[in-house]
Order: structure tokens, then sequence, then C-alpha cells
């Protein structure tokens, strides 16, 4: 519950009430976290919970209780989100794993005709509670000033009316399959870091968590820096690396970010006909092209939502590419979708550079030893702040592994980015990984919800990486206009399956995005 408030920046004197099913609101958790905080319970039917649409929905808890979410729909019933009409604000939790109740807190809201629960957290999931955050906005109807869109006063998932149905996903059944050789104008080998280069703006074009890096791991890389006369020695950090997934070291090879991956995988592996699920990050096909191989595309389509149907992905490609969170639509496939890929005499590619940035690393394959052919490519460069030092790894088969090393220089990796690669893999720092992981998923929803006030903008669904893809129609001249405001944002129309009314927006801060929010309104506006 602590973490939930801090992550929301509110303070337990804040919390009105705790929500639950009631068979769960006299277990000692709860009442013990009551008496803590000073609130009182309020416990819901089964009944009551299944009436509330929930943004997160589960299976578990849907055949346990009828909810699809204990957690959301009691903290948002609790915040006036249901069928409660006297504006408290309040929080739910739900049993996790059989071992403990869960709770969860709310910030009170003084109560307004109209109210509405907003969802300020989503569920915070560990192995023993799940939590949800919800607060009692007030609505005011026809206060905004003409032609001036405020900006959301609050963050987080703005649920849906009572009775209203849950924003479930559909399912995707559809992709575009295109084999030829490409000649197209897709520029591969263009990337966000261009798009800031040599000039003075606020970065939304590059994915590198800001701030970064902190100063212990700063402070690490320097005290390597009295070593640089020997040669790099691998072993440390490939044993931590290992160590983090529960791997053995022979299934770990340590790279030069992980974009030296895509090399090795191109120069090493006897492949025959690779495909490349896009809209994703570009390098693995310009990599493949590099050393002459013709490269299908497996293209998801925006009426899908941009997910994976497996079955689009032809039988007999032997290297199959895909992003998971993928960039640039931050789609998070299921990891059984991908696992589903595998096949006997198949390379199955998994790029996660960017799961770190999912809190509890949830559908990641890594650490899987069951789903044959598979590589997972790691980044350490965007959470930690890395990309100019360069690591990452490989988690693959031992075969593959000792094919990929076998097409390395010799040393390819510095002592620096070793001992950076070793600190990383702490527990500590996955701690702190962890954690900001939770805080981008909020400052994500804040961006989202801002962008929603906009009917010239639409957003991919179902975001989850530190980056959202939104279109608008000539997106192009006003990425032109909000760099003349001093905000660079990624182009899309470099990434097949995408065009020119494509942008991808890097999560930032609360203050820079709602700044930038009030530059892109600037920015349509100069646009007639």
């Amino acid at each position: 519950m602590g973490a939930v408030l801090r992550e929301a920046g509110l303070t337990r004197a804040e919390v009105r009430s705790l929500g639950t099913l009631d068979a769960r609101a006299a277990e000692p958790g709860v009442t013990g976290a009551a008496a803590v905080l000073g609130v009182p319970v309020r416990g819901f039917t089964a009944g009551d919970l299944a009436a509330v649409p929930v943004p997160h929905p589960s299976a578990l808890p849907l055949a346990a209780t009828g909810t699809a979410s204990v957690a959301e729909a009691a903290a948002l019933l609790a915040a006036g989100g249901g069928t409660r009409d006297d504006g408290e604000a309040g929080a739910g939790g739900e049993a996790g794993a059989g071992t403990g109740a869960g709770t969860s807190a709310c910030a009170g809201v003084p109560p307004g005709s109209g109210s509405r629960a907003v969802l300020v957290v989503p569920k915070r999931k560990t192995r023993r509670v799940t939590c949800a955050l919800a607060v009692s906005v007030p609505v005011r109807p026809n206060e905004d000033a003409p032609g001036v869109r405020l900006l959301p006063r609050t963050h987080g998932y703005i649920a849906g009316e009572p009775g209203s149905p849950p924003t479930i996903p559909t399912p995707h059944t559809t992709a575009a399959m295109d084999m030829h050789t490409h000649t197209d104008a897709h520029d591969l080998r263009h990337h966000g870091d261009a798009e800031v280069r040599d000039e003075k703006l606020i970065d939304l074009a590059v994915n590198v968590r800001t701030n970064t890096p902190p100063d212990w791991l700063r402070e690490r890389i320097a005290d390597s820096l009295t070593g640089l006369a020997a040669y790099p020695d691998a072993r440390a950090a490939r044993a931590a690396v290992a160590e983090r997934h529960d791997l053995p070291s022979n299934r770990v090879l340590l790279t030069a970010g992980a974009a030296e991956a895509f090399v090795l995988l191109a120069r090493a592996l006897p492949v025959r006909r690779p495909v490349v699920v896009h809209p994703q990050f570009t390098e693995p096909e310009a990599a493949l092209r590099d050393v002459g191989h013709e490269v299908g595309r497996v293209l998801l389509r925006e009426e899908d939502g941009f997910r994976l149907d497996p079955a689009a992905v032809p039988e007999d490609a032997d290297l199959v590419v895909i992003g998971n969170p993928t960039n640039p639509t931050s789609v998070l496939h299921p990891a059984a979708s991908i696992a589903a890929l595998a096949r006997p005499g198949r390379t199955l590619v998994v790029d996660e550079a960017f799961m770190d940035a999912v809190p509890g690393e949830r559908e990641s394959l890594a650490g899987r030893t069951d789903v044959p052919g598979l590589v997972v490519l790691r980044s350490l460069t965007k959470t930690w702040g890395l990309a100019g030092l360069r690591i990452g790894y490989v988690l693959a088969e031992p075969e593959t592994v000792e094919a990929l090393e076998g097409a390395q220089p010799l040393w390819p990796v510095s002592t620096p980015a070793l001992v950076a690669a070793e600190a990383c893999m702490s527990r500590v720092a996955l701690a702190e990984a962890e954690h900001a992981a939770h805080r981008i998923g909020v400052e994500r929803a804040h961006l989202l919800a801002g962008l929603a006030e906009f009917d010239e903008v639409r957003t991919v669904e179902g975001s989850e990486g530190p980056f959202v893809l939104l279109r608008i129609d000539g997106a192009d001249a006003v990425r032109e206009r909000l760099r003349s405001l001093g905000f660079a944002a990624r182009r899309g129309d470099t990434f097949p399956g995408l065009d020119r009314n494509w942008l991808r927006i890097a999560v930032r801060d609360r203050v820079t995005t709602n700044r930038f929010l009030q530059a892109l309104d600037q920015a349509l506006l100069m646009g007639g």
C-alpha cells in the first residue's frame, strides 16, 4: 500500500477508506491496514464487484469471484464509481496466492455533482497481495474556456460508467504478409537519436530513461577505469546475468548492446527464410539484409491493435523476429502467443529490450528453457541510461550461444560495460528497476489521458512500454511544428507498416508531459 501511495504522490492522511470483497473484510491483513490508516473497511458483495467494469481484467479472480479484478472493482466502488453516490474515496484489494489479504488505499477528493471514479494507479501485484488506488473526481461541465484544452488534473485510467462493457481488447485474427525483397522508402537505419542530434530540443524521441545512470552506477563504472590496462574478463558479469534469470552461464552471451546481437544472428546462423514481425525496431531487418538475406515481413494492422496473430507467420520461416513489448507500438504480446511461434528447426528471436519497463516483467520469455529455438535479447541501455556504453545480452540454447560467440571479435564488451552489467543484476538494482517500471506506468497513464483530450489524436490501446504510438493526420507536419516549439518526437514513417501519419512519444515526467501537451495543442492549431 505504501508503494502504491508513493507512486501516486499521496500520503496516508489522504486515504478515506479501504475496500475489498465482503468475505475478506474481517481478515487481519485488511483490518490491520485499516487500523494503521485510521479508515473504515468497506466490504462489497461479489455481485457488486462484478457489476463494475475494470480496465485491467484478470482471468483468475473472474473465475473465483465473478469479477475480473477484486482490487480495481473494490477501489472504484469505494471511491464512488459504482452504486455508491457519497463521493468518498477508497481503494480495494484481493487475496493473492492464498497467502494474504490484499489491501489498497485511495486519496479523498471532495465529492461533487456527477463525480466519477478514477483509477490512479493500475493494480499492483506481488506474490501476496494485489492493490489498486482510486479517487473520486468531480465532473464540472462547461468549465473549460472556448478553444482551450485543460490538462487532466489527475493521472491514471478513467473507468467506464457503471453498466458499460469492460474495455477488453478485441481478438486479433489477421495480419498482412509481405514476402518480397524490399526496396521501399522506409529508412531502416533511422533511429530516435537522429531527431535530437545537434539541436537543443526536449527529447521525446529517444526511449532512454531520463536522469540515468543513477549516481551509484556512475560510481561503479568510474571505479572500473582503474583496471583498463587489463583485458576485459566477462566471467563475473556473465554469471550475474545467468543467476538473475536462473540459467546456466552457457546460455548467456554478453554483447555490445542488443544491436550487436542482431548482427551476430544475421551472420552466424544458417538462415534460409527469415521473417520480421512489423512494425518493430528496424535494426533486425537491416542486419539481415546487410548480409544478403531476403527478408519477409508480417505487418500487424492498426485495426487489430497491432497485436500478434501467430497464424500470420508462414510455417516455413526458419527465423522469426518479434519485439515484446514492441517498439514503436508499445504493445505487450502474451508470452503464450509468442511461444506458439516456436517450431522444430526455427529460431525464434524475441527482442525484450523494454521488458524491464513492464512491472513484474509479465509476458517475458527470459529464463524459459522449454521453448525450442528461443533467443531472448535484453538491453541495459534503456532503463539504466547506458546507450553510450553499449551493453546487452542474449539468452539462448548453448549451441546458439556458441555460434553467436564465434562470430564476435575478441573482447567485444569493455570492462566498464561488464562492470555495469554485473551491477545492474544486483537485487538492489532490480528493485530500483521495478520501481521505475511502476513509475513509468503512472506517467504513461497521465500522458495517455492528456492525449485523449485531442480529437485529432488516436493512440494505440494497451500501451505497456515507456513510449506511446499515436496517429495524427499529417503527423509529419505536426512533428516539424513541434520542433519549432522545442520538442523532438520520433517519426513513424521509417517503420514498415506505418506511414507519415504516425509519431512515437517517449514517456516523461509529469511536468515535461504537460509542457508537451500544451505544445501539441499549439502545433495542431498552427495547422489550421
